[in-house]
């Protein structure tokens, strides 16, 4: 009777925990960002954050939903990569109308046609369809521009997935870079906080649950024997948020001379 009764209590808990889970896995990956988010908000300044890790995480999240039509896995997780999309959208949506209301008589760059209206650009015909300078590539002026690519990318890689998805070979390897990808997550910014020999302005909350959140991974794929890459891919993670770590520490304790951009007058170039 009693394990009956115990039973009877234990069922709806294992169901409730498995909610909990399955909501932590969706909503989890977007927490990070909600600090540097209000910060960007708060200072109406994008500087110390590179819209550079938006653009790796947009990229591994679509090739992990196209990987899911040739290997369908974890609801939870096809959601994850839904809701971050959207969530990289909105950084960058931020990002670009704070950078743009700070920067004066700075040509606009775009990715696709340009206005004739623009009295600013005066492109060659030879480029008359695409403002495509990949010194200024993922640095547009619009947030249009960006929804453009974004979705450029996904009708291509859409396209070649529709074509290959009866190949093994090729789905495994979709899934892999998708991986893959999103374990390069934290190099943008480690190279941006290089390049600006600071830490000034990026939020030191996000990189520290970035942390959290790729170890607890990393050991979850080792205690589960998930596949090798999985676990190499989460090392690497762990690793590249390490050093961002550090790099807070360094600059913060010893100040780095910052470089000079005379020869850019156009500071925008930076990631």
């Amino acid at each position: 009777m009693e394990a009956g009764g115990l039973e009877w209590l234990l069922v709806p808990m294992r169901q409730l925990v498995s909610w909990g889970a399955a909501g932590a896995m969706v909503f989890g990956g977007v927490v990070p960002y909600i600090p540097q988010y209000r910060d960007i908000r708060r200072t109406q300044t994008a500087e110390g954050f590179s819209t550079y890790v938006c653009l790796v995480l947009l990229v591994a999240n679509i090739l992990r939903i196209l990987f899911w039509f040739g290997r369908h896995f974890e609801s939870p997780l096809l959601w994850q990569s839904i809701i971050m999309i959207i969530t990289m959208l909105l950084m960058l949506k931020l990002c670009t109308e704070v950078r743009v209301s700070n920067e004066l008589n700075i040509k606009r760059r775009s990715f696709a046609a340009a206005d004739s209206k623009d009295e600013e650009i005066k492109a060659p015909p030879k480029r008359s369809y695409l403002d495509f300078d990949l010194n200024y590539f993922w640095h547009w002026s619009k947030f249009t521009d960006y929804v453009q690519c974004v979705l450029t990318f996904t009708g291509v890689t859409g396209y070649i997935t529709y074509l290959w998805l009866d190949s093994s070979l090729f789905v495994e390897t979709l899934g892999f870079l998708a991986v893959f990808t999103e374990a390069m997550l934290g190099v943008p910014q480690l190279y941006r906080n290089y390049k600006n020999r600071s830490t000034e302005g990026m939020s030191v909350k996000m990189v520290l649950m970035w942390t959290s959140g790729d170890t607890f991974k990393t050991v979850y794929f080792i205690l589960n024997q998930a596949p090798f890459q999985f676990s190499i891919c989460g090392l690497l993670q762990v690793f590249v948020d390490i050093a961002i770590l550090l790099q807070v520490y360094l600059y913060s304790h010893y100040p780095q001379k910052p470089v000079s951009h005379a020869a850019h007058p156009a500071s925008t170039k930076a990631l």
